[in-house]
C-alpha cells in the first residue's frame, strides 16, 4: 500500500478558510431555506467547503490527492454503522406509532405527568433510560418522541420540550457504562471505564442539578391551560388508535433487551419486528388504512415511507406522521458529505495545522483544559461526528497531558465533557441532524435549551480554574487498584 506523503506546513489561519466558508454558506443556507436546509443545501455547503480545502491543498501546498482520498475513506468506513442504527431508527419510529405504542405511552402520560413538573420529569425520565440504554439516540427515538406530543399537549413549546428531551438523553448517555462514547473516551484517554466515570461525576452532576433546576422552574412558571389542550388530544388518539396498557409491553421488552447488553443494532431491528406485528393484529384498521387494504403492504410501508392518519386534530395529525427509513436519506445524505469535509481537511493537513497551534498557547492546567475543550467543540463543527471528534480530540492531547504531568482521566473528562454532549448542537453534525429529525424540531430552535449540553462544557472549564480534583500525575496513579483491574476498559 502507498504511503501517505508528509503533510504540508500549513499555517493555521489558511487552516481556517475551509471552516469560516463553512460556516458562511450555512448562515446563508439557513437563512434562504430554513427547515428544508437538510434536503440538499446543507450537503451542498460542506462539498463546496470540502473543495476549497481540497484547492488549497492541492494547488497551495501541492498535497496529493492520494492523501486527501484515503483521509475520506477513512472517515465513510468510520459511519457505516450509525447509518444502519439511523435506518433501524426511522423503521422504529414509524412501527412504534402506527402500532400505537407511542400513541398509548402519549395518552397515560398526559393523565400521569402533571404541567406543572412536565418539563422536569422528562429530563430525569430521559436520563434514566439513556443510563440504562446507553444510547441517547435510542432514548431520544423512543420514550422522546412519546414526551414531545405530551408537552404539546400540555402546551409547552417544541424547543422547551426538545431541550429537557436531549438533555436528559445526553446526560444518562455521558455516564452510562454502557455508552460507546463513554467506553471510547476512556479508551483514548487510557483510563479505566469506571475511574473515567466516578471523575466525570465532579462536571456532570453540577451541569445536571443546574439544567433539572432550570425546567422545574419553567415547569413551575408554565401557565397555559392545557386541559383542554389534552382532552383534544386524548380523544383524537381514542378515535384512530386502539389504546391499550397491554402495548406498553413493547417498549417493556425492549428494555428487557437492552438490559442483556444486546448491540444497540439488534435491538432497534427487534424492536421494530416487535411494533410491526403488534400493528398487525392491534390496529387492522390502521393497516389497511395505510396498504390501501393490503396489510403486507401497510407494513412496508410503515417501516420505509411516509404515514399520515388523520386524528381530526392538525397539531395531533402532525405528530403521529412518521418518515421511516426514507425519512432519514437526508440524514445519510449529510453524514457521507460531512465525513467528506472532515477527511478533505484532515487529508490536506489543516486540522493539524489549527490544533498544533492551539498547543503552543498552553501554558497549565486552565489553557490545557479550556483549549481540550474547545478543540472538542471544533471538530464536532469541522468533522461532523461525534466518535471523530473525540478519537481526534484524545489523540492530539494525549502526549501533550503527559508531558504537563496532567493524569489521563482528565482528558477523557474533558474531552467528554465537549466533544459527546455539543454534538448535538451542531445543525449539521450526525447528532445535531438525527435528533432535528426524530423530534421534528430544527437544530437552532431547540438549541438554546439543551441546558445540560450548554453547560457542561463551560462547567468544565470553571473546575479547570478552581483546580477542584486535578491531579499531577504520578507513577501511583498509572496502576490500577485490583477493583479497577477487573472493571471493563
Amino acid at each position: 500500500m502507498e504511503r501517505p506523503a508528509p503533510l504540508p506546513r500549513i499555517h493555521w489561519t489558511v487552516a481556517l478558510i475551509p471552516l469560516v466558508v463553512l460556516i458562511a454558506l450555512q448562515v446563508v443556507v439557513i437563512r434562504e431555506f430554513g427547515s428544508d436546509a437538510l434536503d440538499g443545501a446543507s450537503q451542498t455547503a460542506l462539498l463546496l467547503s470540502a473543495g476549497v480545502a481540497v484547492a488549497i491543498g492541492m494547488i497551495g501546498y501541492r498535497v496529493p490527492w492520494s492523501n486527501i482520498d484515503r483521509a475520506i475513506s477513512d472517515n465513510v468506513k468510520t459511519i457505516g454503522a450509525a447509518i444502519l442504527i439511523l435506518f433501524l431508527i426511522g423503521a422504529v419510529s414509524g412501527s412504534w406509532m402506527m402500532s400505537g405504542v407511542v400513541p398509548t405511552m402519549i395518552y397515560y402520560g398526559m393523565k400521569i405527568v402533571s404541567p406543572s413538573v412536565f418539563l422536569f420529569v422528562a429530563c430525569l425520565i430521559c436520563a434514566l433510560v439513556s443510563i440504562v440504554t446507553g444510547s441517547s439516540w435510542t432514548t431520544v427515538a423512543t420514550i422522546g418522541i412519546a414526551l414531545m406530543g405530551i408537552g404539546t399537549a400540555h402546551g409547552y413549546s417544541v424547543g422547551w420540550t426538545a431541550g429537557a428531551i436531549i438533555s436528559g438523553s445526553y446526560f444518562g448517555d455521558k455516564i452510562s457504562p454502557l455508552s460507546d462514547t463513554t467506553v471510547l473516551a476512556s479508551s483514548v484517554g487510557e483510563v479505566p471505564l469506571f475511574k473515567h466515570i466516578r471523575y466525570m461525576l465532579i462536571t456532570t452532576v453540577p451541569s445536571f442539578t443546574i439544567a433539572l433546576t432550570i425546567f422545574l422552574v419553567v415547569s413551575l412558571c408554565h401557565t397555559t391551560d392545557s386541559g383542554v389542550q389534552a382532552d383534544l388530544f386524548a380523544e383524537g388518539l381514542e378515535s384512530v388508535f386502539d389504546i391499550n396498557p397491554w402495548l406498553l409491553l413493547v417498549p417493556v421488552v425492549t428494555g428487557v433487551l437492552i438490559a442483556l447488553r444486546l448491540p444497540a443494532a439488534i435491538v432497534l431491528f427487534l424492536s421494530a419486528l416487535m411494533a410491526g406485528l403488534v400493528m398487525l393484529f392491534a390496529q387492522p384498521d390502521i393497516v389497511a388504512q395505510i396498504g390501501e387494504g393490503n396489510n403486507f403492504r401497510g407494513l412496508m410501508l410503515t417501516y420505509y415511507s411516509s404515514t399520515s392518519i388523520d386524528t381530526g386534530n392538525e397539531a395531533l395529525t402532525s405528530l403521529v406522521q412518521t418518515r421511516g427509513m426514507r425519512g432519514m436519506l437526508s440524514t445519510v445524505f449529510l453524514i457521507f458529505c460531512a465525513a467528506a469535509f472532515g477527511g478533505a481537511l484532515t487529508g490536506a493537513g489543516m486540522i493539524q495545522s489549527i490544533t498544533t497551534a492551539l498547543a503552543k498557547s498552553i501554558s497549565g492546567r486552565r489553557s490545557l483544559v479550556s483549549t481540550t475543550v474547545a478543540t472538542g467543540l471544533f471538530s464536532n463543527m469541522v468533522t461532523g461526528d461525534q466518535y471523530l471528534s473525540i478519537v481526534l480530540t484524545g489523540n492530539i492531547y494525549k502526549k501533550l497531558y503527559k508531558e504537563k504531568g496532567f493524569e489521563g482521566r482528565l482528558l477523557s473528562r474533558s474531552t467528554e465533557d465537549s466533544a459527546t454532549v455539543t454534538s448535538v448542537l451542531i445543525p449539521w453534525n450526525t447528532c445535531g441532524m438525527t435528533q432535528s429529525l426524530v423530534l421534528k424540531v430544527p437544530t437552532i430552535e431547540y438549541l438554546p435549551y439543551c441546558f445540560f449540553n450548554i453547560i457542561s462544557p463551560l462547567m468544565s472549564i470553571f473546575i479547570a480554574l478552581l483546580g477542584y480534583k486535578i491531579f499531577r500525575h504520578t507513577d501511583a496513579e498509572t496502576i490500577p487498584s485490583p477493583k479497577e483491574a477487573v472493571l471493563p476498559n
